[in-house]
């Protein structure tokens, strides 16, 4: 998600010599520091509140954490843009809170690894870097991790704009107890990196198959004889070009990680690649107002018209409807299909729920998945 802009004319301000400039910059970092010192007392005190409350759990909160990051895009946009980015902006809000929740109380956040995943950059991004990040080989471990309480969210893949679903999130998404809690949308772009220093050199390239999808084009015209082998995470296949040799489809994290040169950037197909994440625990979070509510719903077998009376009640009362997705049901005799929405609305709202109710009277499997803050950035 490209949030660049042109930045608004310089305001008019009273020339300063570098040494008074350096003595503002001092004065403002001593006062920043101070003030973020102070909230993180407050949310300590915050913390000692919920205990006493009778709030044992950990005290991270969606909906709070993604209207704090609004209001800071809010300021920031109030302030004629600048001059750093609204995303800049939300980053920095986000370590701060992140440092402070840590505080409270300190969160593991279990993802797809190994370390240098575009889902541990995910994980980073919504959660900030003072949480305990725990890297996982598959996607069902991620959701028995939580589960379990060994972990107290997951980060999952479950679409990009090039590759389409992660059938394998969808699928546990039937099954499990857990929750939507919230939702990641990450740019990606994606490097080639390698031992080598030229791309004449490579021979083999190593990468998860959603990455050779997005990047088939490139690779056609470019390295056309090149094998190309899937792995498991675009991590894993960066560990095993720096340990055996060829290149790896991968991010920036990866080639630092892992000591790899980057042979060529940007190399997907689309400029906007994008890949939506999903967050994942055992939370309900409260309405914000810009949410959104995902289920999953099968329609009654050999029934005319079966999915236009799932789908009625929603465009009755003007719901959006952002996505739909299908998946075969597995071990039905029949062809049969799981359905995935995602509704823009919360599920208190009157309208949703409403709705709904008439979605679940025509179905013959209904199960909401979770409603959520939709992704800040």
């Amino acid at each position: 998600m490209d949030n660049s802009r042109a930045l608004p004319p310089a305001k008019t301000m009273t020339p300063l010599t570098l040494a008074e400039a350096r003595a503002q910059i001092d004065a403002l970092d001593e006062q920043i520091q101070r003030q973020i010192s102070q909230r993180a007392r407050i949310a300590q005190q915050v913390a000692r509140i919920k205990q006493a409350q009778g709030d044992t759990g950990d005290h991270y909160r969606p909906s709070r954490e993604a209207e704090v990051l609004r209001r800071a895009i809010e300021r920031n946009q109030a302030a004629d843009g600048g001059p750093l980015t609204d995303e800049v902006v939300a980053r920095l809000m986000r370590e701060i809170m992140s440092a402070c929740l840590a505080l409270e109380s300190p969160l593991t956040v279990a993802y797809l690894g190994p370390e240098g995943t575009y889902t541990q950059s995910a994980a980073l991004k919504h959660f900030g870097d003072a949480v305990t990040a725990r890297p996982l080989a598959a996607v069902d471990e991620i959701f028995r991790d939580v589960e379990s309480g060994a972990a107290d969210y997951g980060v999952v893949p479950v679409e990009n704009s090039i590759g389409g679903v992660v059938t394998h999130t969808l699928d546990a998404l039937v099954h499990t107890k857990l929750r939507i809690c919230g939702e990641v949308m990450l740019p990606v772009h994606h490097h080639l990196l390698s031992r080598e220093t030229s791309l004449d050199a490579v021979q083999t390239i190593y990468a998860h198959p959603q990455s050779f999808a997005q990047t088939r084009k490139w690779f056609d015209s470019r390295l056309p004889k090149a094998e190309r082998e899937v792995v498991a995470s675009n991590g894993e296949a960066a560990r095993i070009a720096a340990d055996k040799g060829g290149a790896a489809i991968a991010g920036l994290p990866a080639a630092r990680l892992y000591g790899l040169n980057i042979l060529a950037s940007n190399i997907e197909d689309d400029p906007g690649n994008t890949t939506r994440f999903l967050i994942i625990g055992k939370q309900d979070p409260s309405a914000t107002g810009a949410d959104l509510t995902s289920l999953v719903v099968t329609a009654h077998r050999n029934q005319p018209g079966a999915l236009f009376t799932l789908l009625a009640p929603l465009a009755d009362a003007q719901i959006d409807l952002s996505r739909i997705e299908s998946r075969p049901v597995r071990g039905s005799p029949v062809p049969d299909f799981y359905f995935f929405m995602d509704l823009g609305g919360h599920v208190t709202d009157a309208v949703i729920r409403t709705a709904l109710d008439r979605v679940r009277a025509n179905a013959a499997f209904f199960k909401i998945l979770g409603s959520y803050p939709r992704a800040v950035m």
